[in-house]
């Protein structure tokens, strides 16, 4: 495993911490969390909402935003992506939990 997979795992695991308030669920569960670009001196994460407009957005962009720049160390910067959300993103067993499955 490379320093930056095992850097971006690591994001992963921390970004655990970060539950959206309305469905109690982590970020990492939900499949939101789209990408994570790991640099020498900055990182750039893109992130999903469930629904187009979630007014829990700017609270989980900027907690997510700053769960991962706390784990790096590293400025890092959070894009909300336009990508629609489904369940089907969910990681494997978690929308059994949700009731969904």
């Amino acid at each position: 495993m490379t320093d930056a997979t095992s850097k971006v795992d690591g994001v992963h695991e921390a970004l655990r911490s970060v539950i959206d308030p309305e469905i109690g669920m982590n970020v990492m569960e939900l499949g939101l969390v789209r990408d994570v670009q790991i640099m020498d001196d900055s990182a750039h994460v893109v992130m999903i909402m469930t629904t187009p407009f979630c007014p829990y957005a700017p609270q989980l962009l900027e907690q997510t935003r700053r769960t991962a720049q706390d784990f790096l160390g590293v400025p890092t910067t959070i894009e909300m992506g336009m990508e629609m959300w489904d369940p089907s993103m969910m990681e494997e067993g978690a929308a059994s939990d949700w009731g969904l499955f």
